[in-house]
């Protein structure tokens, strides 16, 4: 998934499907589970959105027309971003507080984008945690967890650090409001 090199500066290695294959499709795989979790919630509420709410734009104008026919609560996002954040602490347990801090401003960016309200973010997150909890009866995710847990050791030793400016995205983390 795109987000996943969200998560480079606060691991402190690149994250793609070139330099850490098995982490990227972890989280891919992640993604269709935790995001998908909140999708009876949205077709049973259907609840609106608060940019739709209150006639406002978001911080991306381009998704405004889907936005508007897709349930706001629970959010998908916040699920994702959330259950990435248990997922990355655990594979690099020593970054724990910077993976769980960016998890958490993934899900909050969706409230400051004006794309959510804050209970469907904290829904949200609620059921990342309840996707991941899961997946840890799941044979082939411990399988996968293992071997990206490797692969960033690896990706570590051999100097894969992020391209981003991670000094800049700190600072903007710094501002978020959670």
């Amino acid at each position: 998934p795109g987000p996943a090199n969200t998560f480079s500066c606060a691991m402190g290695t690149q994250i793609s499907e070139k330099t850490t294959p098995h982490l990227y499709t972890l989280m891919q795989r992640t993604l269709t589970d935790a995001g998908g979790s909140t999708y009876a919630g949205k077709n049973a509420y259907n609840r609106t959105r608060p940019f739709v709410v209150h006639d406002e734009g978001t911080c991306r104008k381009d998704m405004e027309p889907l936005l508007r026919t897709d349930g706001s609560w629970p959010s998908g996002h916040s699920a994702a971003g959330w259950a990435w954040g248990l997922i990355l602490a655990e594979v690099n347990p020593a970054r724990a507080t910077e993976l769980m801090t960016r998890g958490l401003a993934y899900g909050q960016s969706r409230v400051i984008c004006n794309a959510h309200w804050q209970s469907d973010v904290d829904a949200g997150r609620i059921m990342g945690a309840a996707t991941v909890a899961s997946l840890h009866s799941n044979p082939a995710f411990l399988k996968d967890l293992a071997a990206a847990k490797e692969e960033i050791q690896m990706a570590q030793k051999a100097g894969n650090k992020p391209a981003e400016n991670c000094a800049a995205e700190g600072v903007a983390l710094s501002l978020t409001q959670h």
